[in-house]
């Protein structure tokens, strides 16, 4: 947001200083990025050349006597300029007079032998233009000695403020004003409106069509316009904030703008065919822009239309059909209301960028349409004369403000200073909010203008902001209770011990998009139950991912057309399924793809290894879930997993029958195929959320593993089961038999044969006999056998191999 500092003084009557306007602005959260003070250029003067003759010793030079208008007599300037000639007015530079466009502090010296003493400036030497082909040429009643700066208003310095999306209020001028105002640095002025009387019924009527879009329409006719040059101070604003003037007409539209942060659009009349519909637009519909450029239109835009065809994109720009020009006689001017998403989402999906779709999505003040219309209507009877009808207002219910209770006691604690009371009030009342009340809780009424404004807390900041927050005094930190006092939340100790393991593995942390498309979160579960974006940021990121894995199976690829086809990435971050939170989940999850292995060199003691598959993946998902805390030894693993995984080479880990921990898996190929990928992949989710917190510990430090004195055993055993049976339950009923001597069971041989029978299968197993109370015998081994072979028997249907 651009403003000169006169502009500002229009509303604000004050004596305070550029640089303690700009102090102030940025201590009340307006922050200044940038000011461009033309200071250096006060030492340049209007001067007029009386004579010039040609230099003795040069065809390109000229010898000027130059009137600087000081009383004292002319002095001998040397110039190369080709326009240099009797009678020019020019700016001139005295020497001693540094000039920034050559960087050249000037003195007096010969040049080819003729003595100069000064310099008349072109525009690039005074850094207001590229041009330097010839000298400055004013206009013959430049004031000859007056200051050119003053002359052309470069004396006015332009300041630049940088805007948080919560303060529509402050993109306007008058906006600015009010807030430096209600700070104590000077009286606000310049805000009333007179309404004009109309002439009649405005002959153009409004219907819209699309109340949901537009709330309100209001739309004026002023007949016998002349449109010229806006004036000269008019135009010299627009200049100076970035702007080009147009005609005095369009030049309106702009300054109201600014001004007070009310875009307007004019039509001309002429061009109007019948009367104006706002609706939305029709699948394919084209409309040519004021910027010269064709948009095609879907049904999610909203237009205002004549009876032959859009005329203008509502919100954001003007058809160039309707567009005023030096020979329109009769214009509309319209002051609308617009549905701020909607306005953002179509400046964003046709590309444009204007100062009316800034307002517009960030909300104006409702309660301004109307006045908008009638400040636009006397500049325009001013600057281009004319005979204005009544205003048509249509859709417009009024404003309706919010009530927001404040507890006063709100500003101590949130922010530790004590505010009194007639302050806070008083700050509150001049920003323009209505305090009512007189206990320790009082209602604030909320202004039109502050549609950011929606608790205790935003007045707290409102407060604050202007109360100033450099009164807040700064404080230490507190001492924990012990130098071993717990810091992070479990969670964020798990999201760390995650990312190490998975790191330690050979992954590469990756940080994808929380927006995926709408056809990959269906994939991965999304479907109706999608988190779906009012306004997402472009087209193929308008869902919530309900999974980290469409976004690292992309990444992945993209390695892939790069030439890096084994690639192993992870991700610890957030997924969700719903707007609730506990519908907000943290997932580790990762991809491995091509010959991605563990060891990560693509090689292993067998040569080139092979591709990566499902126990890579379920090598990954149980490594974080260790790193987690999550009790591995008890963990559950199911044959299948999600749809997105291939039905035979996937799995779900359990703790328990009904708690999830993850998924793993190859995935399917019709999941590849949805997201354009392709290449052996696979990959992981675990849920750090779902891990069991750990149990509180005891409050005398306890060893956590006794040693024992005895020598441990290890005995295989082979069990021929059916098929179906899986070798982790037929582990789980081995450890079950005597959970005081096996410290441990591990499967070392799966065998399928036609000697075992049909749909038979053998695994063996090592079973580790650990004694802790004294030495086995042959005997107790043997009764230890028996147990374990009758417990796998009973569980799985197992028989032990011959």
């Amino acid at each position: 947001m651009k403003f000169t500092l006169s502009w500002l003084k229009d509303h604000l009557e004050t004596d305070a200083s550029l640089a303690e306007i700009v102090e102030r602005l940025t201590s009340i959260g307006l922050e200044v990025e940038h000011v461009d003070d033309k200071a250096g250029l006060k030492p340049f003067v209007i001067a007029k050349v009386l004579t010039a003759v040609q230099h003795p010793d040069a065809d390109r030079l000229r010898v000027l006597t130059v009137d600087t208008g000081d009383g004292k007599a002319p002095v001998q300037v040397v110039c190369g300029a080709p326009n240099a000639r009797a009678g020019l007015i020019g700016a001139f530079a005295a020497p001693g007079t540094y000039v920034p466009g050559i960087d050249v502090t000037l003195t007096v010296g010969k040049i080819r032998g003729v003595e100069s003493h000064g310099m008349m400036c072109s525009e690039r030497e005074l850094e207001l233009s590229d041009e330097h082909h010839g000298i400055i040429d004013l206009p013959e009643d430049a004031p000859v000695g007056t200051s050119f700066a003053a002359y052309a208003h470069l004396d006015d310095p332009v300041i630049e403020i940088n805007l948080t999306p919560n303060r529509p209020d402050a993109t306007s001028v008058y906006g600015i004003a009010r807030d430096l105002a209600a700070s104590g640095l000077g009286r606000l002025v310049g805000g009333a409106i007179m309404p004009h009387a109309g002439n009649g019924m405005c002959p153009v009527k409004v219907k819209i069509e699309a109340p949901e879009l537009c709330p309100g329409f209001a739309l004026r006719l002023v007949k016998g316009v002349k449109n010229g040059p806006s004036p000269k101070w008019l135009q010299q604003r627009l200049i100076a904030i970035g702007l080009r003037p147009i005609s005095a007409l369009v030049d309106i539209t702009n300054y109201v703008t600014f001004d007070r942060g009310r875009p307007l659009h004019v039509f001309d009349a002429a061009k109007v065919a019948g009367n104006l519909t706002v609706r939305r637009a029709k699948d394919g519909e084209k409309v040519q822009a004021l910027d010269g450029r064709e948009y095609t239109l879907t049904p999610e835009m909203c237009v205002i239309a004549d009876e032959d065809g859009v005329e203008s994109i509502a919100g954001i720009m003007g058809g160039e059909h309707s567009g005023c020009d030096e020979n329109t006689s009769d214009v509309l001017i319209e002051s609308a209301l617009w549905d701020p998403i909607t306005t953002a989402r179509t400046g964003r999906t046709l590309g444009i960028i204007t100062d009316a779709r800034y307002r517009f999505e960030r909300g104006v003040d409702p309660e301004f349409m109307v006045p908008g219309v009638e400040l636009a209507t006397k500049l325009v009877l001013d600057f281009c004369g004319g005979t204005p009808t009544e205003t048509e207002v249509v859709g417009y219910a009024g404003h309706t403000p919010k009530i927001v209770a404040f507890p006063l006691s709100e500003v101590k604690r949130l922010t530790g200073i004590e505010v009194p009371r007639d302050e806070s009030l008083g700050i509150l009342s001049r920003l323009g909010f209505e305090p009512q009340g007189s206990g320790d809780v009082v209602d604030v009424k909320v202004p039109s203008w502050r549609p950011d404004v929606d608790g205790k807390a935003d007045l707290v900041e409102e407060v604050m902001r202007i109360h100033g927050v450099d009164n807040i005094l700064a404080q230490p930190l507190g001492a924990h209770d012990a130098v071993n006092a717990k810091i992070l939340t479990t969670l964020q100790i798990r999201t760390r011990a995650a990312k190490r393991a998975l790191a330690v593995r050979g992954m590469m942390e990756a940080v994808t998009w929380s927006f995926i498309p709408a056809k990959h979160a269906e994939l991965f579960g999304g479907g109706q139950t999608a988190l779906k974006l009012a306004n997402p940021i472009a087209a193929d990121m308008s869902d919530m991912r309900p999974s980290l894995l469409p976004g690292l199976i992309a990444a992945a690829q993209r390695n892939a057309d790069k030439g890096i086809g084994d690639v192993a990435l992870f991700e610890v971050s957030g997924t969700y399924e719903g707007d609730g939170a506990d519908q907000q989940r943290r997932v580790a999850a990762g991809v491995r793809r091509g010959t991605a292995k563990l060891d990560g060199s693509g090689r292993n003691w067998a040569g080139n290894s092979g591709p990566v598959g499902v126990f890579d993946a379920k090598a990954d998902a149980i490594a974080a879930l260790e790193a987690c805390g999550a009790p591995v030894d008890r963990l559950q693993i199911e044959a299948g997993g999600p749809a997105w995984y291939h039905p035979g080479r996937s799995g779900t880990i359990k703790l328990g029958p009904k708690v999830v921990l993850g998924t793993f898996g190859e995935f399917h190929p019709k999941t590849l195929e949805g997201l354009d990928v392709s290449g052996p992949l696979c990959g992981f989710e675990v849920f750090v959320d779902a891990v069991p917190e750990p149990k509180a510990k005891p409050t005398k430090t306890k060893p956590r593993l006794e040693l024992s004195a005895f020598q441990a055993v290890k005995r295989d055993f082979a069990f021929v089961v059916d098929r179906a049976v899986e070798a982790g339950t037929l582990v789980r009923a081995a450890l079950a038999a005597d959970r005081k001597l096996i410290s441990g069971v591990s499967v070392f041989d799966v065998f399928e044969g036609a000697s075992l029978g049909a749909d038979k299968k053998s695994i063996a197993i090592e079973v580790s006999i650990q004694p802790v109370e004294k030495t086995l015998t042959d005997e107790d081994f043997e009764a230890l056998a028996r147990r374990i072979v009758e417990n796998v028997g009973k569980q799985t249907g197992g028989v032990l191999r011959a």
